[in-house]
């Protein structure tokens, strides 16, 4: 199968190259999975960034509910980074509370430069305060999105003198053994989420 293509904040679709060598399946996952469907998963690279308060946050040992959650994004882009947050957002509202409490959504920045500990807070508030959000340095942001197939690019200036971040804007799946198999495109369907994100729960207990 062709490797799907991955959307970036300027809302451009692009053939991108899968740096973590998995190949992407958009047909149904025989195991009720709406999302596209990995042939070989991800691993959680164990890389430390830092947390929204300022705290060391392990991406394997910091990551105690069954089900994480994890987008690359910033504050800063313009289009589908918020309307993704606010689709995973109210996907989740859809699940009873235990199940919700079962899933842990990390949100990694892009654009470390800008996006500090309190920024990134007060945007992901807008969309569900439970969000984790993280930062480092770009290089070690970088490692972690290569290791689960996320292209991030550098810097684009913009006509105004601004910039912003090229990235991936998928959502990735990762079960309580720090393994992904599922990801869900900037398009999913909040139904297709939310029915997910509960199976992915009722599947790691």
């Amino acid at each position: 199968m062709a490797l799907l293509a991955l959307a970036g904040c300027s809302g451009k679709q692009e053939k991108a190259d899968n740096p973590g060598g998995a190949i992407i399946r958009s047909s149904q996952d025989p195991n009720g999975l709406r999302g596209a469907t990995l042939d070989q998963p991800y691993s959680m690279p164990a890389t430390t960034l830092t947390d929204t308060g300022g705290n060391p946050f392990n991406l394997v040992t910091s990551t105690k509910k069954p089900v994480t959650l994890v987008f690359f994004g910033y504050t800063n882009c313009p289009d589908v980074c918020p309307t993704v947050m606010a689709d995973v957002a109210s996907a989740l509202t859809k699940l009873d509370q235990p199940v919700r409490d079962q899933i842990q959504m990390l949100f990694i920045t892009t654009d470390p430069s800008r996006d500090t500990g309190p920024v990134i807070r007060k945007y992901l508030d807008r969309f569900d305060p439970s969000f984790t959000g993280l930062t480092g340095s770009l290089a070690s942001i970088k490692d972690v999105a290569k290791a689960v197939g996320v292209p991030v690019e550098g810097m684009q200036k913009l006509p105004s003198g601004g910039y912003e971040v090229g990235h991936g804007a998928q959502v990735i799946g990762f079960g309580k053994n720090d393994k992904a198999n599922v990801l869900w495109l900037s398009n999913a369907a909040i139904g297709d989420l939310a029915h997910d994100f509960g199976k992915l729960v009722a599947d790691n207990q």
